[in-house]
Order: structure tokens, then sequence, then C-alpha cells
């Protein structure tokens, strides 16, 4: 019985052990802004924050957001080779006025082909001076939740894609992942020299190498009204004058 009784204290003090060496390592993480809260804002951790809308997030005070420390925002432009944002041209040019660094993104379709996809972008985008590179979101949807596109169809789409936007802007595009697109698609080398945007709620993104990080999908900022409250939110890895000079050449 006393065996019995010293291996249980040992088990009992191993715990213990583990328990406190995961909340040191969780707060270590906290301390150094790897982790973040889904309603944590301007995380002080932090140089650089922005926030990613489209119209579900309506009419949007740009000023309003400025204010509470959007640096920069990814803006909703087109999805496939047909639509298009129609908050998009507001957005851009409020988020302009008031200061907040702009991108704007466009949501990638495997049912239709690169060339009409970079039609649309390139239609209601401008080349516009300091904005930060086109963004290409890849990611599921429908019927691709269940049964993702192969990857040499869904790379026909986005290699053509990538090189028209390229050419036109003059910088290489972001591609917005979640891990699931990112070691489907473009995990290998192949992408390495793109700029990465990955969603990955709370934890830091445990990828290669990225460089904004989307943290959350839940916030709730002042200054928009439509129909989806929650706003997403993102920091970007680095200083404001790495970020100033970001996808700059």
């Amino acid at each position: 019985m006393r065996r019995f009784f010293r291996i249980l204290r040992r088990l009992l003090l191993i715990l213990l052990v583990l328990a406190a060496a995961a909340l040191l390592g969780f707060w270590l993480l906290r301390w150094r802004g790897l982790i973040l809260y889904s309603h944590e804002s301007n995380p002080e951790q932090w140089e650089v924050f922005g926030v990613d809308v489209s119209s579900y997030q309506g009419t949007v005070d740009w000023s309003a957001l400025a204010e509470q420390g959007v640096d920069f925002a990814f803006i909703k432009a087109t999805e496939g080779s047909l639509l298009q944002d129609k908050q998009f041209s507001a957005n851009w040019a409020g988020a302009a006025e008031a200061g907040v660094r702009t991108g704007a993104y466009h949501f990638l379709s495997y049912d239709s082909p690169s060339e009409t996809q970079a039609d649309n972008f390139i239609s209601m985008v401008p080349v516009t001076e300091g904005a930060l590179p086109p963004v290409v979101d890849i990611e599921f949807y429908g019927e691709y939740l269940e049964t993702p596109p192969d990857k040499e169809h869904v790379q026909a789409i986005l290699d053509p894609l990538l090189e028209r936007l390229e050419a036109h802007y003059g910088a290489k595009p972001i591609l917005y992942v979640t891990y699931r697109s990112y070691y489907n698609y473009l995990a290998g080398g192949k992408y390495d020299s793109y700029p990465v945007w990955c969603s990955s709620p709370t934890l830091f993104p445990l990828l290669p190498q990225w460089d904004f990080w989307q943290y959350s999908h839940s916030a709730r900022l002042e200054g928009y009204h439509g129909a989806q409250p929650l706003i997403d939110l993102n920091v970007f890895r680095g200083s404001k004058a790495q970020f100033e000079a970001f996808g700059l050449g």
C-alpha cells in the first residue's frame, strides 16, 4: 500500500510540474503576443494592426476605425469571374481618406478561368500608389468543403492569375490561406517567394513563413453598420517601418 501511495504522489507531482510548465508557456506566449484572444483589438505587443472587410460590414466609418488603432485594411473586391463587392469603391476611398493603408482581395474560384478572374479584379481595383499588394484568397466553399479540388487543378488556375496580377500591380500578390489550403496547394517551396496572410484564430500561425496573421473572426469594433456585426482582426509581422516599406519593391 505504501508503494502505491509513493507512486501516486510521484504522479501527482509530475502532473503539477507539467501543469505549471504549461501555464508558464501559455503566459510566455501571451506576453510575446503569440496568443491573441478574439476580442483583442490593437494588441499592444504588435506595432501594426488591421481589419478585413466586405459588404457584410455594410457602411464603414473609416475614421472611427482609425481612431481605434486600425493601420491597414484588406477590402474584398471580387470573387471569381463575375462577382464584385458592392461596397468596395466606398471602402477603398474611405479608408484612404482616413489614412488607413488598403489592400484589395480576390476570392479564388475553382470553377472559372484565371483570365476572366484577373479581368474582374483589375476592372475593380485601381493601381494605387502606396497600396498593399493584391491578395488572392485561397479557401474552400460549397461542395469543395467536403471534396477539395486536386492540387494540379488549383495551381492551373492560380499560377496565371498570380502572374497577371503581379505584372499589372507591380508587386507579388499576397496569398491568404488556411492551414488546409496552404498544405493542400502551396507547401513545398514553389510559392515561397509570395507573402502569406494566414488565418489562425488565437494561436500564431504554424507555417514556415508568414507576413500577416488573421487572429480573430469574431471581434466587434465601433464604426460599421451591416448584416454582419463581427469583424476580422489582423496584425502585421514586423515593425511600422517594415510595414511602410512592405510591397513597395
